[in-house]
C-alpha cells in the first residue's frame, strides 16, 4: 500500500488528445498547474502550436506538442512516439479527440460517418492498445476517456456521433475489466453541455430567430436537453479527470460519469 501511495503522489506524463481548444485544453492545464507532464495534440499549424509552448512554458513539468492525425492506426502510434520523446512514456492516457456531424441517418454522408468512428472511438482503441503494456508493466496507469451524454442517450441527427460515443462507454468498461488486477483503471467522463466555443454560433442563432438576448438564447439552448440549465464550465472536466487520477479514486473504474445537468437522468 505505501508503494502505490507514493507512486499516486509523484509526476507522471500525460497524454491529451484534442488538447489545443475547448474541453482538452482545459485538462491540460489542470494536469500542468499539478506538475504533471502534458503531451498537447491537436490539428494546428506552427503559430498556434508554439503560442501553446510559450502557454505552458510556465509549469514545472515539461510539455510537448504534436499534430499527428489519429484518424488513422499508423496516426495514433505516430502520436505515441511523438510523446515518449517529449515527455516520456505516458501513465495517464486521455482520449478527448472528437468530431461531430448531424444529419438524419438515412441521408448521412458515408464519408463523415467513418471519420467520426475513426477519431471518435477507433483513434481511442489504439492508443490504449499502444499505450497499455507499459502501463500493466508498471502496474499503474490512468486511462480517461472523454465520452459524452451521447454515449448514454440518443438525440437525433446524431447517429455516428451517438454510435461512437456509446462504443466509447463500452470500450471504456473492457478496459476497467481487462486491467483491474493491475492497477489501472478506466473511466468516460460524459459531458452534456459545456462552455466552449462551439456553442456559440447556436446560441446566436436562437438568439437572432426568437430576438431574444444571448444569456436568454443561452438557457433556452441547454435548458431544452438539461433540467439545470446551464452549460458545465471545462475547467470542470478538468478537475474531474484530474481527480480520477489521484490518490482517492484508486477504485472508481469502468464507470461512465455524467456530468449533464440531470440531462441523462430524465
Amino acid at each position: 500500500m505505501r508503494e502505490f501511495v507514493v507512486q499516486q503522489n509523484q509526476s507522471h506524463s500525460v497524454l491529451i488528445t484534442g488538447s489545443t481548444s475547448g474541453i482538452g485544453l482545459a485538462i491540460a492545464h489542470c494536469f500542468a498547474r499539478a506538475g504533471h507532464h502534458v503531451m498537447l495534440h491537436g490539428l494546428a499549424d506552427n503559430e498556434t502550436a508554439d503560442a501553446l509552448r510559450a502557454a505552458f512554458a510556465g509549469y514545472p513539468g515539461n510539455q510537448g506538442f504534436s499534430s499527428a492525425d489519429i484518424a488513422s492506426e499508423a496516426g495514433c502510434a505516430q502520436l505515441v512516439a511523438d510523446t515518449r520523446e517529449a515527455i516520456g512514456n505516458p501513465s495517464i492516457l486521455i482520449n478527448n479527440a472528437g468530431i461531430q456531424h448531424t444529419a438524419a441517418a438515412h441521408e448521412f454522408p458515408s464519408d463523415k460517418w467513418h471519420q467520426i468512428l475513426s477519431i471518435n472511438l477507433s483513434a481511442s482503441f489504439f492508443l490504449c492498445r499502444e499505450l497499455l503494456p507499459a502501463m500493466r508493466a508498471a502496474r499503474w496507469g490512468r486511462i480517461i476517456n472523454v465520452a459524452s451524454v451521447h454515449g448514454l442517450v440518443a438525440s437525433e441527427n446524431k447517429s455516428a456521433y451517438c454510435a461512437a460515443k456509446h462504443g466509447l462507454v463500452g470500450l471504456t468498461k473492457v478496459l476497467a475489466l481487462e486491467n483491474a488486477d493491475h492497477n489501472i483503471t478506466a473511466n468516460a467522463i460524459c459531458p452534456g453541455w459545456v462552455e466552449t466555443p462551439l456553442i456559440q454560433p447556436q446560441i446566436e442563432h436562437i438568439a437572432r430567430e426568437q430576438q431574444i438576448d444571448l444569456e436568454t438564447a443561452r438557457a433556452e439552448l441547454v435548458g431544452a436537453k438539461q433540467p439545470m440549465a446551464r452549460a458545465t464550465s471545462p475547467d470542470a472536466i478538468g478537475e474531474l479527470a484530474l481527480y480520477l487520477c489521484g490518490d482517492f479514486a484508486g477504485t472508481i473504474t469502468g464507470a461512465a460519469l455524467p456530468v449533464d445537468g440531470g440531462w441523462s437522468a430524465q
